[in-house]
């Protein structure tokens, strides 16, 4: 038996479901709409980290929030 990282190939004819791709990660743009879970709405005052985001900086009008990744509870409307 072997311990290799390689993934193991999903036979056509297997009665087991191939495992999920994982999302893709949420990007936001300075400017967009967002709801929050525990917020509610708010805009996109500032995206920090460039390409792979690290946090948002969300106005929610009588605060700010920033808002670390990955990001479970925002949602661009």
């Amino acid at each position: 038996m072997t311990n290799s990282a390689a993934l193991r190939r999903h036979l056509p004819t297997s009665p087991f479901r191939r495992a999920a791709a994982p999302p893709p990660p949420k990007r936001f743009a300075v400017g967009d709409r967002v709801t929050h879970d525990e917020h509610g709405l708010g805009r996109v005052v500032a995206v920090e980290g460039g390409d792979g985001e690290i946090a948002v900086l969300v106005d929610f009008g009588s605060r700010k929030e920033r808002i670390t990744a990955p990001f479970p509870k925002l949602f661009v409307l």
